[in-house]
């Protein structure tokens, strides 16, 4: 069994990213690795947060987790690093910038929708106490209705029952 420095597995996994974008398959051959080991690899530059596209062809179609680790891993480059950054990657700066700003924005809508939470459950609970205190009164309604005419009974019953003593 082969073993291969870090460095010839960054390069091998490169020419799965743009610009050559070629397949696993292409690269497994041409290498003379299998298409397994490739995988692995490829699985665990994932995992340690490189940017490693899967099977899609073009940048703009690789995973958001992809597309996350490429803005953290340009975060500390200046314009010229990020320039040859994009240019070894076969991105554009401008697809890294909108990438930046579309994980933003869901940074920022995770905060807005954390805020309507909240506002909806307190609307819910002014809602439940409201309809809380509705229940109490109906309640308290239909107990003295209840209270009546059980009254009302006795009444006819004990008037009943004087018209026939009378």
């Amino acid at each position: 069994m082969s073993r291969y420095s870090e460095e010839r597995k960054q390069q091998i996994l490169s020419k799965l990213l743009p610009p050559s974008n070629m397949s696993v398959a292409e690269v497994a051959k041409a290498e003379g690795i299998s298409e397994q080991t490739l995988y692995n690899w490829q699985n665990k530059a994932k995992q340690q947060g490189r940017p490693v596209p899967g099977n899609k062809p073009t940048s703009e179609q690789w995973s958001a987790e992809a597309k996350l680790a490429t803005v953290i891993e340009t975060a500390p480059l200046n314009e010229a690093e990020l320039s040859e950054y994009c240019r070894q990657k076969g991105l554009y700066v401008e697809q890294i910038k909108a990438w930046k700003a579309d994980s933003l924005r869901g940074f920022m809508s995770s905060r807005e929708q954390e805020q309507e939470a909240k506002r909806q459950r307190q609307s819910d609970q002014k809602e439940i106490k409201q309809l809380k205190r509705e229940l109490r009164e109906k309640e308290k309604a239909l107990a003295e209705t209840a209270a009546l005419l059980v009254l009302r009974k006795k009444l006819h019953a004990f008037w009943e029952i004087d018209d026939e003593d009378d």
